[in-house]
């Protein structure tokens, strides 16, 4: 593969204001950056084959530790050749430590400094997700990029309640650390996770925290939970600059694409969000001109495509008319179309951004996207 070696790495190759363009190397293959992942959370994007994620020019996909550790289990995944031999992808993927979706879907979930008791949501077995286990499993998996385990208060939160659970987040990745250095291959990354809710003395705290333990790259945690455009912009401009300039960073679970022009424009380098795919299989298609809802009467005689000029041919061979009728019938056809037109979407939008950084036209690119379609960044 290209770029493919034995270590992971990460360069800056052009900046425009505070936004960069590079490249991640790691030993299945370059990730090139501002990257959006598609998540694929029990070893697939839903509705998607793998070679048509990669043919959208995805580089890296997501894998869901929580989900796999209870379905079909880590220990099986690994015996059958590991998560990327299992699901068919050849090359990158990154794992979440199983936190987040712990503390929204399990049933009976017990947080202390240990870790978290949990039940799955699944058929109600008892398990215990820790640091060290939830690295183990992610190792197990192969994930080539690996979370730290932490916890994703809500906004808003008092600030001593945030303390606290940032506190607890930085022991969390300390311990993290210590795992990964027992279970991890050669090539293999663990990022930390900046919390502290949308205190700015907090997230420095904690950054600075994750940065003494000289990580591979670094996340920005406990955003896109209900707090607004406006005010996840706002943490991020108050943290972004002081994160390593030589590392990766990274905005979990973000989101819609004009939170990721802002967020690119801000200085994030990578992004996951189940945006293109749960809206492709509820009739939204994300277009140049802003999201539409194919199922709208509308588009019942729209003869159209998508995107006419698209290399997709989930946009650009069938019209809007069959789209509707597709989901008005209530055929399969019809979101495995819409949910590989979104991810061409999504990634046609990364190139774009990436080409505008290197190029200085990033001003220019995001006037453009404003305007056509109608969004407002703040």
């Amino acid at each position: 593969m290209t770029g493919a070696g034995d270590t992971f790495s990460f360069k800056v190759a052009a900046r425009d204001g505070a936004a960069r363009s590079g490249r991640i190397e790691t030993p299945r293959g370059e990730i090139l950056t501002p990257a959006f992942m598609p998540v694929g959370t029990a070893g697939t994007v839903k509705a998607m084959l793998p070679e048509h994620v990669r043919a959208t020019g995805a580089d890296i996909v997501l894998g869901n530790t929580y989900h796999l550790m209870l379905r079909p289990g880590a220990e099986r995944v690994a015996r059958l050749g590991g998560l990327h031999a299992f699901m068919n992808w050849p090359r990158p993927i990154l794992t979440d430590s199983g936190g987040f979706q712990v503390m929204s879907l399990a049933q009976l979930r017990k947080l202390t400094e240990e870790g978290v008791a949990f039940q799955s949501h699944i058929d109600g077995s008892k398990h215990m997700l820790t640091p060290e286990r939830s690295i183990e499993i992610q190792c197990l998996l192969g994930a080539d990029i690996q979370m730290q385990l932490d916890e994703c208060p809500a906004i808003p939160i008092a600030e001593d309640d945030a303390r606290g659970s940032m506190e607890l987040s930085l022991r969390w990745a300390k311990r993290s650390k210590a795992a990964f250095a027992d279970f991890s291959a050669q090539g293999q990354a663990l990022f930390g996770i900046v919390q502290g809710a949308n205190y700015e003395r907090l997230r420095r705290e904690s950054l600075d925290g994750l940065m003494a333990l000289d990580l591979s790259g670094y996340a920005v945690g406990g955003l896109a939970v209900g707090e607004g455009r406006e005010e996840m912009f706002r943490v991020l401009e108050f943290t972004t600059p002081h994160m390593p300039a030589d590392r990766p960073r990274y905005l979990m679970g973000v989101g819609k694409p004009a939170d990721i022009v802002g967020a690119v424009a801000r200085g994030i380098d990578m992004f996951d969000c189940v945006a293109p795919t749960r809206s492709g299989r509820h009739g939204q298609a994300w277009t140049r001109a802003g999201p539409i809802n194919i199922k709208n009467a509308a588009f019942a005689e729209d003869d159209a495509p998508l995107d006419p000029e698209s290399a997709c041919p989930a946009s650009r061979d069938y019209s809007k008319a069959y789209l509707h009728h597709l989901f008005r019938a209530g055929e399969y056809l019809g979101p495995m179309l819409l949910t590989w037109h979104n991810l061409q979407y999504y990634q046609d939008l990364m190139a774009g951004l990436r080409a505008a950084i290197a190029s200085g036209s990033l001003a220019d690119f995001i006037a453009r996207f404003t305007n056509e379609t109608g969004e407002t960044l703040v």
